[in-house]
């Protein structure tokens, strides 16, 4: 499993302090009481979730993480956060993300690579899902010029922009920042909104903390922020979908799971779809293996099977994820890009199937 990116000499010594913080019950900076507010603040940094935003080093208390496989969002660097209020603890579940408790949050930073800027980084949006006793509330927040604090954003934004390419190259986007409903459309499960991204199989690998790698789930626990966690000989995993490494299959598994499978599943939004898309998923026609679709519409592009083992040019879903034409592209929310590499997994996986 492949480690997160080194960071900065800077970032690693502010982050050395802080997360010795974190990890030995030192008092928080974070503001509990605007996590729990029925009325968000205006501002990012009203929350304490930062002790150096422009450089997203994280304040005392609040835990860097990464998923082996991230979700991806016109190929935008992401700086992931958890916190959970001291004395609390988040639950294991095997299958599921974790049971937080009241007052936790999950913090996700989109950035690109920017030269000049502190931490070598453009800050576009953050979002914020903040768990209060009411369920999950999500929140986006959209960085100034000056990279001082972000806005809150409830009916999102759009933003013209210069992305640049795993390739060398450079595009020209409008980047999208959700809205409240556009949040709750990826993050709803059984009529509630929940979190997608901390689940035991999507963080069971390294990162590279300052004292150098370690297992996320293992960290989590010896913080305190994480009960009933099992031998890990009995914890799933996912691997880095770019590991060629790993098996075709696992690979393929894991890119869809963390970019589709929130919806698709039996309890999300494309139910109606019949195509479900879960890393637990067993059945070959659920997902999408020899099936024809039941509501897809346009989107088919005149194909007849989600999934056509050995031909992945008469598969729906590789010709949806290829797709930039709204109302056809799969993921339809997050992205105006299509990332080549994803397609090219997709197509040999579908093209070793028999």
């Amino acid at each position: 499993m492949a480690a997160r990116a080194p960071i900065s000499l800077l970032k690693r010594a502010l982050f050395a302090a802080l997360l010795l913080g974190a990890t030995t019950g030192a008092a928080s900076a974070v503001d509990d009481q605007a996590i729990l507010a029925a009325k968000p603040p205006a501002k990012l940094s009203a929350f304490g979730f930062f002790a150096d935003a422009p450089r997203q080093v994280p304040a005392p208390g609040v835990l860097p993480f990464a998923p082996a496989t991230p979700l991806f969002t016109d190929f935008a660097e992401k700086r992931r956060f958890v916190y959970v209020p001291k004395g609390e603890s988040a639950a294991y579940n095997a299958h599921e993300a974790f049971d937080f408790p009241v007052g936790a949050a999950l913090v996700k930073t989109f950035a690109y690579e920017a030269a000049g800027r502190p931490g070598g980084l453009r800050l576009v949006e953050t979002r914020v899902l903040l768990h209060q006793k009411k369920g999950w509330q999500a929140w986006a927040y959209v960085w100034n010029e000056e990279q001082s604090d972000a806005e809150l954003k409830i009916v999102g934004a759009k933003i013209p922009m210069t992305v640049p390419l795993p390739d060398g190259g450079a595009q020209e986007i409008v980047y999208a920042v959700p809205n409240k409903a556009q949040c709750k459309g990826c993050h709803e499960l059984s009529g509630e909104i929940v979190p997608i991204g901390p689940k035991a199989r999507n963080l069971n690998h390294a990162f590279d903390y300052d004292e150098g790698p370690e297992n996320q789930l293992l960290r989590w626990a010896s913080a305190g922020i994480l009960v009933s966690l099992p031998d890990m000989t009995h914890v799933p995993a996912v691997p880095d979908w770019l590991d060629e490494t790993a098996p075709l299959d696992a690979r393929a598994r894991a890119w869809l799971d963390i970019n589709c499978a929130h919806c698709h599943r039996a309890e999300a939004a494309a139910s109606n779809s019949g195509l479900f898309l879960t890393w637990d998923e067993k059945e070959p026609a659920a997902l999408g293996i020899g099936k024809h679709p039941v509501a897809a519409g346009r989107g088919a592009g005149d194909l007849k099977v989600d999934i056509a083992p050995g031909d992945p040019d008469a598969s729906i879903l590789v010709y949806r994820v290829e797709s930039t034409e709204p109302g056809v592209m799969m993921p339809e929310l997050g992205r105006s890009l299509t990332d080549a590499r994803a397609v090219a997994l997709l197509r040999e996986w579908v093209a070793r199937m028999e």
